[in-house]
């Protein structure tokens, strides 16, 4: 069984949305994972942000403004008046529903269940899409096998033996609808996987039945070797490892959510990217053991802060870095890059909203430097493989750039350098001539 994930822009209008059809009936078995309609989880979290500050009446007109978008939706989703007359009833339940919290007070849970609506409503109308032209298929409900543990880790034992329950009350069906994003936690609650978690979806579902392929359908032809939106003349890579990917996803490239490569690599399940815009497009392979040995991509990722750690005290001292990387495990803030010498270490952080505890601990006992709007510049291929001569490239491309720190080493993946975020597109243009010779 391949696993198909659909995101928001792919089921983002009726026209959208009829054109998966020839996509996902393919006389075989395919678990199709949908996301929201696109912009429907933006709404919800505003809604969701108006009942938190009490703002009722804001909240009501803003369910009532998405609720007239999907009437819209519904009538040029189906053409027959039974299936309008269906998709209607739907779109109030759920409206009904949401306006529901408008009530009583709204805490942390009900926001969550709020932010569930987006994907039940777009699975079920997919489904109900399919009935009225007469494809056969299955919709399973997240909710009844996609769970989280107490640590908001998902726990792939329960989703294993609970999705091969639901699929196996359907032994002779070929089409299976479910909602990406969502789940329960430990508590039986409704949870989620966090924002792009429709990815995780798919690659969690993929991993627990083993499947032949999990594929990321976007509106891009798969993971480009540089950002399209700064520079010219990218282009598709062909095949990439696990390892590399994730490096790509968590560094920026924001076609792929950082989380959903573990699940396929931890059971070697490969996962393909690919356009809904150009179906007949390659797109990009995961797997892994790809073709090809060099540097295969760059990525940017921004909102970096660095902070420089120095103490002459930190020279023989054994227990000095223990020390450090305490104090940002204790504000639960995780590190990017590291770079240590005889009397500092400089790291990079994502997570400034405890940046003044922690420079507080730290000034304790050492000098801290802090420096925001820093870009973290990935470059992502099979380093310890290939031919000498590729740092020289690296490095020669950005001669005119500041670099504030290099990671070389800590895998054979990546190089990552720090910059300034001024300096970003020059740098990303500049290793798509030096490097990639275009």
């Amino acid at each position: 069984m391949k696993i198909m994930k659909f995101g928001g822009t792919s089921v983002g209008s009726p026209t959208r949305m009829h054109a998966l059809v020839e996509l996902v009936n393919q006389k075989r078995p395919v678990l199709v994972v949908l996301s929201a309609v696109s912009g429907t989880t933006n709404s919800l979290v505003e809604i969701a942000n108006s009942l938190y500050i009490g703002h009722k009446s804001l909240a009501k007109e803003q369910i009532l403004a998405l609720e007239s978008k999907y009437t819209v939706f519904v009538n040029e989703l189906f053409s027959s008046e039974e299936y309008k007359k269906k998709g209607h009833e739907l779109i109030v339940t759920h409206f009904e529903y949401i306006q529901s919290f408008t009530n009583d007070l709204f805490t942390v849970y009900e926001e969550r269940a709020i932010l569930a609506q987006g994907e039940l409503i777009s699975t079920a109308l997919f489904h109900y899409y399919l009935q009225e032209i007469k494809v056969p298929s299955v919709l399973l409900a997240a909710l009844n096998f996609m769970r989280i543990d107490e640590n908001d880790e998902p726990d792939l034992a329960y989703i294993e033996e609970h999705l091969k329950k639901e699929l196996a009350q359907h032994s002779t069906d070929n089409i299976f609808i479910t909602q990406g994003y969502i789940c329960r936690n430990a508590f039986g609650e409704i949870d989620n996987l966090k924002r792009g978690g429709s990815d995780y979806t798919a690659s969690l579902v993929g991993a627990a039945i083993y499947s032949e392929e999990v594929q990321i359908w976007t509106d891009i032809d798969g993971m480009h070797n540089n950002d399209p939106r700064y520079v010219d003349k990218t282009y598709p890579i062909a095949q990439l490892s696990f390892d590399e990917a994730a490096e790509l996803a968590y560094f920026g490239a924001k076609i792929l959510h950082p989380s959903s490569v573990f699940p396929a690599m931890l059971r070697n399940v490969p996962v393909r990217l690919l356009n809904t815009m150009q179906p007949s497009a390659k797109g990009t392979l995961i797997c892994e053991k790809p073709k090809g040995a060099n540097i295969k991509a760059v990525a940017a990722k921004d909102g970096i802060v660095a902070v420089k750690i120095k103490s002459g005290r930190m020279l023989l001292a054994y227990g000095f870095l223990r020390n450090v990387f305490e104090i940002f495990e204790r504000y639960k803030t995780p590190i990017d890059m590291i770079t240590t010498s005889e009397v500092a270490v400089s790291v990079t952080i994502d997570d400034i909203k405890n940046l003044k505890k922690i420079v507080a601990e730290l000034q304790k006992f050492c000098t801290v430097e802090v420096d925001h709007d820093q870009t973290i510049i990935c470059i992502v291929g099979d380093f310890l493989e290939e031919k000498e001569g590729y740092a020289l490239k690296i490095f020669e491309s950005l001669k005119s750039i500041p670099i504030r720190m290099i990671s070389y080493g800590g895998s054979k993946n990546n190089i990552s350098l720090l910059i300034k975020k001024e300096h970003k597109i020059e740098a990303l243009r500049a290793l798509n001539k030096g490097v990639f010779e275009l």
